[in-house]
């Protein structure tokens, strides 16, 4: 099957393949050029927050609505920069598998999966803001953006771990590493229907690995390092070879991890 996917995408005009790598290159660099400035930007306010507790005065205040947005705005990036690079393979697969069908409106369809795709992670982005609009509203997070429960974080640990082990995630990973296969039975035509392939790959990948994305609340949602971690591990997971067998190795990994923070 990954053969045969090869052979599709060199099937592609050659000018769209570049155009879609481009496309996806810059809109990654971009965000995470976007996500350093964002970190910069809170080790300094995390400073100025040390320096005021020294003084006595406390800074967990409520989150206005300029907040929450600014979180949800955060997020969003984020996912951007972990996922498009995951993505690319089935976008380029469209592209081909569209090219093959139709001689024109390749951009308008890539452009309408590719929208389709994001509508999905935008909306786990927006999950993901109002938990950690929770978590501080509890004072269950700290100004890192890490949560201050051991329990919480170990429960995290345990669950993200154990859902690797899951049926669910086996299939939507065994549906991730064949995207050939998932355009060939999950096939649309016309705009909407580039669209609606987008929300239901995207939903796959939401499937595959939102469990992941929530250990950023672990080990520090903007902690860059661990972010560029787990975008790696995504597309091992992914497009590595083993890449099943990866994710069930580090799913328990993932809950030996949760135990011994939960007992240290």
């Amino acid at each position: 099957m990954r053969s045969e996917a090869t052979t599709t995408i060199a099937a592609a005009p050659r000018r769209d393949r570049l155009l879609i790598s481009i496309c996806v290159a810059a809109i990654t660099l971009l965000a995470w050029i976007y996500l350093v400035h964002i970190a910069r930007g809170m080790s300094a306010s995390m400073a100025h927050d040390a320096m005021m507790a020294e003084m006595g005065m406390s800074m967990n205040m409520s989150w206005t609505a300029a907040d929450v947005w600014l979180t949800f705005a955060m997020w969003t990036v984020m996912m951007v920069g972990m996922m498009a690079g995951a993505a690319t393979p089935v976008v380029l697969l469209f592209s081909a598998a569209h090219a093959r069908r139709h001689t024109r409106g390749a951009a308008a369809m890539v452009s309408m999966f590719g929208l389709g795709y994001a509508a999905v992670w935008t909306g786990f982005s927006a999950t993901a803001a109002m938990a950690q609009w929770g978590l501080h509203e509890a004072a269950l997070l700290s100004g890192a953006m890490i949560t201050s429960s051991r329990y919480l974080a170990a429960a995290i640990l345990i669950g993200a771990g154990g859902y690797q082990l899951t049926p669910i995630k086996n299939a939507c990973l065994t549906w991730c590493r064949s995207p050939l296969g998932f355009l060939m039975t999950n096939w649309r035509d016309g705009r909407m229907g580039a669209f609606q392939m987008g929300v239901r790959h995207g939903a796959i990948c939401l499937g595959c690995c939102w469990a992941l994305m929530c250990i950023l609340f672990v080990v520090g949602v903007m902690n860059l390092l661990w972010v560029a971690a787990l975008t790696a591990f995504v597309l091992v997971e992914k497009i590595g070879p083993g890449g099943v067998r990866v994710a069930r190795v580090a799913g328990i990994a993932i809950i030996i991890a949760g135990l011994w923070t939960a007992t240290r």
